[in-house]
């Protein structure tokens, strides 16, 4: 029996494109000298945002320039002071990157009506919840529970933000909840919790478009993101990949389909 959802926030139920993140993370290795394009910055997406700095480090590109710039690899104080310095540049674009993925604030009211007890995590740090969740709560979306990376021992892919929010949801077991994320790393962090997990394909970090972007793609060219985005996620190990949370009841009813034949 499902009874618990657990919603990822940036690229699954808002901001479409996961786009708040990324100029930031440029940014920031812009200013220690170091050029990093758009699919490096997405890379580690859905981590606690110190570690995705340190991911992006690792990237030999990424690398290379900074042995070249500053004559050797990144010490652990020059990863603390770019992800310092990131804090207050993604508090300031989070307004502007603030709004619900089209259609899914109209469908709580029906899933809290049949029951779902419902809650969301976010690599965003308590600092960044801070202003982003008064943001959401004006636009009907305010889940009971809202777990950031920086309030559990590690952030994704581990499961503590997902074990959590389920403990303080009351969930009765791991295998009655549903997570929904558009990362690699929410598959693997639902998994490790022992969860289902269902991938969100088209509106998060994997295609990386703003909404009316991806409208206005072609049939042929969204098909193709689509495909990419899918084999990812399902790499990483989702149960099940959607186009967004607009297809909640067909995923519901697919876990529910496959709960049946466990």
């Amino acid at each position: 029996m499902i009874h618990t959802l657990l919603f990822d926030l940036a690229g699954t139920t808002v901001d479409c494109g996961c786009m708040a993140p990324v100029g930031v993370f440029v940014e920031v290795f812009r200013r220690q000298g170091i050029t990093v394009d758009i699919p490096t910055a997405r890379g580690p997406m859905g981590t606690h945002k110190r570690e995705h700095i340190r991911r992006v480090t690792t990237v030999p590109a990424v690398a290379a320039q900074w042995a070249a710039v500053h004559g050797g690899p990144p010490t652990d104080a020059d990863i603390d002071a770019m992800y310092h310095l990131a804090e207050p540049l993604q508090i300031e674009v989070l307004p502007a990157h603030a709004a619900p993925i089209p259609g899914f604030v109209a469908q709580l009211p029906g899933l809290r009506a049949a029951g779902y007890r419902i809650g969301a995590t976010t690599g965003y740090t308590v600092p960044m919840v801070r202003v982003l969740a008064p943001l959401l709560a004006a636009q009907g979306w305010e889940p009971e529970v809202l777990v950031s990376a920086g309030e559990v021992p590690a952030g994704r892919p581990a499961p503590h933000m997902n074990w959590v929010a389920a403990t303080v949801l009351g969930a009765p077991s791991a295998q009655g909840c549903v997570v929904f994320g558009d990362t690699p790393v929410d598959m693997q962090a639902a998994r490790n919790a022992g969860m289902w997990a269902i991938g969100v394909a088209l509106t998060g970090n994997e295609v990386g478009l703003p909404w009316d972007a991806l409208q206005a793609l072609s049939a042929i060219k969204r098909d193709e993101k689509r495909a990419i985005a899918r084999d990812r996620l399902l790499a990483a190990g989702a149960h099940i990949v959607i186009d967004s949370v607009l297809d909640l009841d067909a995923a519901l009813g697919g876990v529910r389909h496959r709960h049946r034949l466990r």
